[in-house]
């Protein structure tokens, strides 16, 4: 298919070169449309970890098994069935310890199977069409002698949507919720040595906790914590900064202990605090006593000083160090990041960081990304962010649910305020311990400077919503007495009984006309907006077409509910008593295709689309929110074939003073910089340049430039970075576009393009289109108005990682990547799978070599001996055979593919016949192993082991005989 053009709809909002303080004649030509591809050029930073608070927990991602859709247990019929089926570590089904998964789907996570499936107009609208269902994961893996005696936790950091998982057969865990952590105690099951332990999870994701997408299974990362029998409880650390009045800072801390020992224990807990760089400001040390299988508690108190401050602008972290003492020796340890940061809300001023006011300049979040669904890797969300803090986005509100753990460490680290928020309104002990949850584990993050107890709740006006919030915010400062909690309205603000009575900011939902009246009423609260504008664009389109599911990205369209961009910030950042907005949404998202249903499948909302290409919402919102550099861009792009002599409207954005309008180097206009609105031109197209141009104090500052470009001839791949880490979880996107003869940006260009990679792996791909139904797993993607995107991860290992792209006609584009080494994150090994011969029959000893096919009559229940693998061996008596005999049915890999057969320890001369074929020999006496290949087969299978002994010697099976599957044919 040759790369057509969209000749009405085409292009992608502005981004301009800045040269902050410039000459003239020093500025090069803007990256953008005609110039260069529409994204920032591509970084030389990698991505550094992120830092690990717990050493003992081992990331648990690789090395599951997934089956897509219910697994039935068959239903006990006898009486002994139905006993059994009661009783601890008989789970049946999926469960079950001995389950055969062997040919189930291998997956790592995180993992979101509803971002798999493809787009069906029976399944729900506001999942984004996309089904979802049940599903089944389990993982096998070992614990080490060593273990014994530890307390052993696995940690998921949610699972979408409903969970229930079992630990070697014994249900642990019930989730009730797709966005809180699970922390499963698995001490009093756990098996250790040989003995293998089995983690099943039952996944429920036909319940709906929200009306956007939601994903499916286990989308954030596991992990296993071994820690030792008297150990710091998960989320057990509250770190509280105080600024006294004397500009001195303290550090209260409270550290929640619990055991898992057979007696009383007497221990220590030390902190200690260090500053940004690593050295020690303070130390303190206080005695602790906790009971066998009990908890205690430790409060202690750290002179800080005059640290030095987070903010914004400089998000300066501390680090606290808590460590379990106990019998002289560190025994656990926790690290925390602390920010030493004031936050006051003000009924008149809004909001102060520091002392100083500040405007938040949020924006709203769900968090799913093309391509990937919920599973965002790390890198990706850290990319994301980064595309917020370009914008001028100084806050985040988590919408409507609790966030990924990552988002605040880099929230943290990058410098952003945060609303957490909690996702079900409902004081029922169910549901407010995962209110509970989200603060307990994300009450130490410097960024987190609210609690929103809910969003948009029917019952908000009313008794009953009062007493609810009550007691919601009563447990909110039952573990957080210093941060203010919000609830997100959307009316009811004047009722006799209405919640903003019992929360301590008032949260607007919209509704910018009661701003003035609600403050006039209630001079006391403070107030922000915790939800506004509900604008919609679909990027790189100019003109309207309800017809078509397309919006019109110059700021015109907006919820019957909602305001354009420019008008929702004009109501806030006009009155310094609103301490600043949150504007739904900064990226788009599957689902809730508002204004529209089939078969649009995303929203229209975003600031940044569904891939995170910029809108023209993106350059009205940086000039709004920058002043920490110029900023100029012009909407829409100027490549209109067959519109020549038209009326073209033009909204040229910037935070300057003043901006001049230039076509083809005639000035055809100068105007004073409207920031919060733009400024707006008409005039008839005319092919060639477009430019507009910032200025300062009379001196030019910033420059946006369009071209009329010509047809696309080529390809064009940008990395976000030049480099990548390889380990094995780094990922970045691609942005494909296409380019004319003179290697500038083709906007309207829709070609087709199919990718290649080597060195990684395509995770997804898309183009922002809120009405495609293509897949987001397939290694090709069109481009949408003149941009697709690839997520390519980097294997682990040394070696460049290429990415090449080919679209019919056009010139292929090729990107290459160095690789950097870095050692991979430490795993929880993955078990090979097998199946253990455990039932064997044995011959008595015979004196003469027995034929193979020498088997116990039916119902012969003595002559041949019951054995397992292991069994006490005795010497024999005189020479002679002995024959072992096993009947088995392979687990579904091995039948279909084949494996290996093996003895960990035979002791003797032996020959190992299969289905009366010999299939292996062992000549020495000495106990050793012998593998054999076991062929592809369906049914029960027999095995016959003759072993040879003479007088006084040990004959026999010493050790396991086991079946493993042939991992390179799955």
């Amino acid at each position: 298919m040759n790369c057509t053009r969209r000749a009405l709809l085409g292009g992608s909002a502005g981004i301009a070169t800045i040269l902050a303080g410039a000459p003239a004649a020093a500025m090069p030509r803007a990256a953008h449309a005609g110039f260069g591809p529409p994204m920032p050029p591509p970084s030389d930073l990698l991505p550094s970890p992120l830092p690990e608070t717990d050493p003992s927990r081992t990331c648990f991602d690789l090395g599951w098994r997934f089956h897509e859709g219910e697994v039935p247990a068959a239903a006990p019929v006898t009486h002994n069935d139905t006993y059994l089926s009661v009783k601890a570590g008989t789970a049946p089904g999926a469960a079950a310890l001995d389950f055969d998964d062997s040919d189930w789907q291998q997956v790592g996570l995180p993992h979101d199977w509803a971002s798999f499936q493809p787009v069906v107009e029976t399944a729900n609208v506001s999942q984004g069409y996309r089904k979802r269902g049940i599903g089944w994961y389990r993982r096998t893996f070992r614990l080490d002698e060593a273990d014994r005696g530890r307390r052993l936790e696995v940690q998921f950091g949610a699972i979408a949507t409903n969970a229930t998982i079992w630990v070697n057969g014994n249900v642990v865990a019930h989730s009730w919720s797709g966005y809180t952590g699970i922390h499963v105690d698995i001490t009093p099951f756990a098996r250790f040595g040989d003995a293998l332990n089995v983690i099943a999870v039952r996944v429920d994701a036909t319940v709906m906790e929200g009306w956007w997408y939601e994903g499916a299974g286990i989308y954030r990362h596991v992990w296993l914590a071994r820690r030792p029998a008297v150990s710091i409880a998960t989320d057990g650390i509250h770190a509280r900064p105080v600024r006294g009045k004397d500009g001195q800072w303290q550090l209260p801390v409270s550290v929640t202990l619990e055991s898992v020992a057979a007696e009383e224990a007497d221990v220590a807990i030390e902190a200690v605090l260090l500053d940004p760089e690593g050295q020690e400001t303070a130390r303190t040390r206080i005695a602790a006593r906790v009971a066998a299988l009990g908890h205690g508690e430790a409060n202690l108190t750290l002179a800080a000083g005059q640290p030095r401050l987070w903010s914004l602008e400089r998000p300066a972290l501390h680090r606290l160090v808590v460590r379990v003492i106990r019998a002289g020796s560190p025994a656990d340890e926790r690290y925390l990041a602390i920010g030493f940061r004031t936050i006051d809300f003000d009924p008149d001023l809004g909001v102060s960081l520091n002392g100083r006011s500040i405007k938040l300049k949020g924006v709203c979040l769900h968090q799913d990304h093309a391509g990937v669904g919920v599973a965002v890797p790390d890198a990706l969300l850290a990319w994301r962010l980064a595309r917020l803090k370009d914008m001028g986005c100084n806050a985040i509100r988590c919408s409507h649910n609790a966030c990924a753990a990552e988002l605040l460490d880099l929230a943290d680290r990058m410098g952003f305020l945060v609303m957490a928020e909690n996702r079900r309104f409902n004081p029922a002990p169910d549901y407010l311990a995962q209110l509970e949850w989200m603060v307990r584990r994300d009450r130490n993050h410097p960024s987190v400077m609210l609690w929103s107890v809910f969003n948009e709740e029917p019952m908000q006006g009313t008794h009953a919503g009062v007493e609810m919030v009550r007691r919601m915010v009563a447990a909110v400062r039952r573990l957080d007495p210093d941060r203010p909690t919000t609830a997100a309205m959307n009316g009811a603000f004047y009722d006799p009984e209405n919640v903003s009575q019992v929360v301590d900011v008032m949260g607007f939902n919209y509704y910018p006309n009661d701003y003035d009246r609600y403050h006039r009423l209630n001079p006391g609260k403070p107030i922000l907006s915790s939800e506004d504008t509900s604008a919609m664009m679909t990027r790189g389109a100019f003109a309207s077409d309800p017809a078509a599911h397309v919006l019109s990205s110059l700021d015109t369209e907006a919820a019957d509910w909602g305001a354009t961009h420019r008008r929702s910030w004009a109501e806030i950042a006009g009155r310094p008593f609103v301490a600043g907005g949150f504007v739904w949404t900064g990226f788009d998202y599957h689902g809730e295709p508002t204004p529209f249903a089939w078969p649009t499948t995303s929203s229209f909302f975003g600031i940044l689309d569904l891939c995170g290409f910029p809108k023209t919402a993106h350059d009205i919102r940086r000039a709004q929110w920058r002043d920490d550099v110029p900023v100029v861009a012009i909407a829409p792009h100027w490549t209109w074939p067959g519109r020549e002599g038209q009326p073209m409207k033009l909204l040229v954005t910037s935070n300057a003073d003043s901006v001049t309008l230039r076509l083809n180097g005639r000035t055809i206009g100068e105007a004073r910089v409207d920031r919060i609105n733009g400024n707006e031109w008409t005039l008839p197209y005319a092919p060639g340049r477009i430019e507009a141009i910032a200025h300062r104090a009379g001196r030019e500052v910033a420059r946006a430039v369009h071209e009329t470009v010509g047809k696309p001839v080529a390809l064009r791949l940008t990395p976000a970075r030049r480099k990548m880490v390889a380990d094995g979880e780094d990922v970045q996107p691609f942005t494909v576009d296409a380019v004319d003869r003179l290697g500038r940006h083709v906007p309207d260009a829709d070609c087709l393009a199919h990718f290649t990679v080597h060195g990684g792996t395509i995770i997804g791909v898309g183009n922002g289109d809120p009405n495609s139904h293509a897949s987001e797993k397939a290694p090709s993607r069109s481009l949408f108005h003149g941009l697709a995107q690839v997520i390519v991860r980097a294997d682990a290992g040394a070696g460049p990682l290429s990415v090449r792209a080919e679209a019919a006609s056009l010139r292929p584009a090729g990107a290459i990547v160095e690789k950097v080494p870095r050692a991979p994150r430490a795993q929880v090994a993955a078990e090979e799978q097998f199946q253990a011969i455990a039932a064997w029959r044995r011959s008595p000893a015979l004196s003469e070599r027995p034929d193979p096919s020498l088997a116990p009559r039916d119902g012969d229940n003595n002559a041949w001996a019951f054995v397992t693998p292991g069994d006490s061996l005795a010497p024999e008596a005189r020479a002679g055979w002995r024959a072992y005999r096993a009947t088995v049915t392979p687990r579904r890999a091995v039948r279909r593919a084949g494996g290996a057969l093996r003895f960990a320890a035979i002791v003797g001369r032996a020959e190992v016949w299969m289905d009366g074929a010999l299939a292996a020999e062992k000549h020495e006496q000495a106990p050793g192993p012998l593998a054999m290949p076991w062929h592809p087969g369906e049914g029960p299978r027999t095995v016959v082991l003759l072993v040879q002994f003479a007088p006084g010697q040990t004959t026999g099976l010493a050790g396991a005989v086991t079946i493993t599957e042939d991992k390179g044919k799955r």
